[in-house]
């Protein structure tokens, strides 16, 4: 009797599980191999403080390891110092890196539960329904910390990933405010909602304001989604939030960049 191959054998067993295990198995062996590239002062000594930040390699120029000797020193790593013309890291020609770049693991901020219901005080959410571009998103976490979120959650596929580009416009926030990215956003509303939270979608033709809608109830948990700009929210989120509420403007024409209306809607619905 012929024997099998330990290649073989892993073939046979991988043939035998369900599709969606080996999928799931090839996405969390990913995830486990990503690295993203941070850049930019700001981002890189952000990073660099942040005890939670699995880092790998450090990348300066002169000038820029000199800004960064306490945060280098912090962090026990060793930088590689290039030069200004020659710098080494593989990022994108248009990245204004400032002479700093940081490879390291994306952060595990955990499991959705302990996140929306950490903290103290009046809890609130941002949630993202296919909001890709990466400056929007950092302009958001920014707001989120600005305003005491518990955190800004994506989806997994159609959100702006963690990215040096978003690391830069969060400008520091994306290693204080939690950045989620979950499978499913009708399933993470659902979820929110069995914890107690009022889920709130922000549509321009809604018939409420958020001040409206949280009349005698700013003590309770809020959830705001918000669409991409153009598309707005898709109808299976319209149908799954506990109600639609809009930012009540001063004119006739009111209309707001998703960052800018993630502030104000977050201002809005303070306690």
């Amino acid at each position: 009797m012929q024997s099998l191959s330990p290649q073989d054998m892993g073939a046979s067993a991988m043939a035998k599980k369900p599709k969606w295990v080996i999928e799931k198995e090839q996405a969390k062996r990913a995830s486990a191999a990503e690295t993203v590239w941070l850049f930019g002062l700001h981002a890189v000594r952000d990073a660099l403080m942040n005890p939670r930040r699995d880092k790998l390699r450090l990348i300066l120029t002169p000038n820029a390891a000199e800004k960064l000797t306490d945060a280098v020193e912090a962090s026990g790593m060793t930088p590689e110092i290039h030069d200004p013309r020659k710098f080494g890291a593989p990022l994108d020609p248009g990245s204004v890196h400032q002479g700093a770049a940081l490879e390291v693991k994306p952060l595990d901020w955990g499991r959705l539960e302990d996140v929306a219901l950490s903290g103290e005080g009046a809890l609130r959410l941002v949630l993202l329904d296919r909001v890709t571009d990466p400056h929007n998103v950092g302009a958001i976490l920014r707001s989120a910390e600005v305003f005491g979120a518990q955190a800004v959650i994506g989806t997994r596929h159609h959100a702006a990933p963690e990215t040096g580009a978003l690391a830069k416009t969060a400008s520091g926030a994306l290693e204080r405010q939690p950045y989620l990215r979950e499978r499913n956003l009708a399933d993470t509303i659902v979820a929110l909602q069995k914890m107690g939270y009022l889920v709130l979608g922000l549509d321009g033709e809604a018939e409420q304001t958020i001040e409206e809608a949280l009349e005698g109830r700013r003590d309770v948990p809020v959830g705001l989604v918000l669409g991409a700009e153009g598309p707005g929210l898709r109808p299976k989120t319209k149908e799954t939030v506990d109600a639609l509420v809009r930012i009540d403007f001063a004119r006739d024409f009111g209309s707001l960049n998703v960052s800018n209306a993630a502030a104000v809607a977050l201002y809005a619905a303070r306690a």
